[in-house]
């Protein structure tokens, strides 16, 4: 799918081959990531970060996607710059070894994904992240740590795609990229960790 140079920013490493129709699954996409693989491998999930504010936990967030295969995608305004030296510093030299897209807007972004399955991320979610079944090429929307996603996003997903993660009850947050990594592990298990050693 090309949008354009206008729609979307990728970073400059960053490569995609066209999708490969697996199991009547037109999402289940595969991609080059560098240099670190050497051969094409599949991108079995897609992280899309809504906002985010805080370096670290983006750092954190690309260096679980290098090591998942997950694609990472971003949603402006970003509270930082992608060369900021605490995501580099969180991410180690993994960003490299990651697939980045940035979107200017919301609706730039569901552009992108028409037709994909996705699921939105929040303490307001109304199903437990580990009661859904997950399929090779979901995506998974998460909100900006200091808010979350806010309620003209996550209501126009339907109630079994606001995923909770479980937490006491005086909890109010967890750590974004802990948040994601338990997401993504819990996806690639159920699919059985192909790829994975």
């Amino acid at each position: 799918m090309d949008l354009g140079p206008d729609l979307i920013e990728k970073a400059s490493h960053d490569h995609e081959v066209p999708a490969q129709p697996v199991k009547n699954r037109s999402c289940y996409k595969s991609c080059y990531s560098g240099a670190r693989f050497g051969q094409q491998r599949w991108c079995m999930f897609d992280i899309i970060l809504y906002q985010p504010e805080i370096p670290p936990n983006t750092g954190n967030i690309i260096r679980l996607c290098a090591n998942t295969g997950a694609r990472l995608h971003f949603v402006k305004p970003l509270g930082f710059e992608l060369d900021d030296r605490r995501m580099r510093r969180a991410g180690l030299d993994y960003r490299e070894y990651a697939t980045l897209t940035i979107y200017p807007t919301w609706t730039d972004c569901l552009a992108y994904f028409a037709g994909r399955r996705m699921f939105a991320l929040s303490a307001r979610g109304m199903k437990r992240y580990d009661a859904a079944r997950y399929c090779i090429g979901d995506a998974f929307l998460f909100g900006p740590e200091s808010r979350g996603l806010p309620d003209h996003i996550l209501h126009t997903f339907p109630a079994e795609q606001r995923l909770r993660l479980p937490m006491l009850p005086e909890s109010r947050s967890l750590n974004l990229s802990n948040a994601v990594a338990v997401v993504v592990y819990e996806a690639w298990r159920q699919i059985g960790f192909p790829n994975g050693w």
